[in-house]
Order: C-alpha cells, then structure tokens, then sequence
C-alpha cells in the first residue's frame, strides 16, 4: 500500500480575521428586522485555522450540540455543550477593514523582503 503524504493548503486566512460566509449553512442565515425576514450572511472571527485540512472555525458559525455526561473526579459537570465545528476554508471570504464588503487577499513582498497581505482595496491586513 502506498503511505499518503500529507499536503498543506495554502490559506490566506488567519486567526483573528474578520470573515463573512459566501457558501454553506451559514450563508443562509435569516432574521426578522421590523417585519421583513432579510438574509444576512454570518460574519465571525477566525478562532483556529488548520491548514492540513483547509478549515477554519468561525466564532458563532456551525453550531454543534454535543452532549457530555459528568465527571466527578475531573470535577465537570455535564450537559449540552455548544461548541463550533470546523468549516471549509472555500466557504468563507476576507472582510475587508476599509469598505467591510469580502474581498481577496493579495500578498505584498515589500523592499525589505517582508511579506504584507493586502486586500484589494490596497489596505493591508494585519
């Protein structure tokens, strides 16, 4: 049998970026805002990023209900415990700080060789 070998996705994505759903569950979040039932995709922060396998966990996105029984000697109670699950990096897209529409992310070699990620508009992300 041959061994895999394991490739690493290039992502542009970091922790701590604002990012806002373009595909998948959460880009068909709805809410009621005077009457009218509008669309609004989620916007969230990147709270982990895992470039072996192209995901990303998004603040407040793919809400899982896992349930845990309690655990006297490690001292937990048990429950529903909500916690968020890993989404496709495919599935979500920069928010950029200047216009706060999604955009692409361009990387920027400076004069000193240091690496600056820019969002189209020409801002540079952190």
């Amino acid at each position: 049998m041959k061994e895999q070998v394991k490739k690493r996705v290039k992502l542009k994505i970091k922790k701590g970026d604002t990012v806002v759903f373009i595909a998948g569950k959460d880009y068909n979040k709805f809410t009621k805002k005077g009457g009218k039932v509008e669309r609004v995709p989620h916007r969230g922060k990147v709270i982990e990023v895992s470039r072996e396998t192209g995901k990303v966990k998004v603040e407040g996105a793919g809400i899982i209900i896992k349930h845990e029984k309690p655990n006297r000697p490690a001292n937990k109670s048990g429950g529903r415990i909500e916690k968020e699950m890993w989404v496709d990096a495919s599935n979500v897209m920069v928010v950029d700080p200047e216009t706060g529409k999604p955009t692409k992310i361009k990387v920027r070699v400076n004069e000193d060789k240091t690496k600056n990620r820019v969002a189209q508009s020409g801002s540079e992300l952190k």
